[in-house]
């Protein structure tokens, strides 16, 4: 059974940064395709970014250069870092694992295990 928990969020001031851990049990970080996503009030869920299973990272562009995903394979720990963030990066962000270990998608339909989100609330 694949369990994740997000930890990490809070409220920051427009600039300022977070790292978001998720924990993961029950599923193996290293060789493995794992991503973030969020969900802000009224809006669809959109991806954020992926590690793939070759470690390659990649980013939505609304984030790319301000984002950084990373893994500890020793504690199986997913990271995303969070830098100069802005009001509208304010979400509820998650974790998931793929439901099929072949696929690596953005469609969040395609991940079966989540995370419950920690929120991230940016203020101008």
């Amino acid at each position: 059974q694949v369990q994740l928990v997000e930890t990490g969020g809070g409220s920051v001031q427009a600039g300022g940064s977070l790292r978001l851990s998720c924990a993961v049990s029950g599923y193996t970080l290293a060789g493995n395709c794992v991503a973030w996503f969020r969900q802000a009030p009224g809006k669809q869920r959109e991806g954020v970014a992926i590690l793939g299973s070759s470690g390659r990272e990649t980013y939505a562009e609304v984030v790319k250069g301000r984002f950084t995903v990373s893994r500890d394979s020793a504690k199986n720990i997913l990271y995303l870092q969070l830098t100069n963030l802005r009001p509208d990066d304010t979400a509820v962000y998650y974790c998931a694992v793929p439901s099929h270990q072949l696929t690596c998608p953005w469609n969040d339909y395609m991940y079966g295990d989540w995370g419950q989100g920690t929120q991230v609330t940016v203020t101008s």
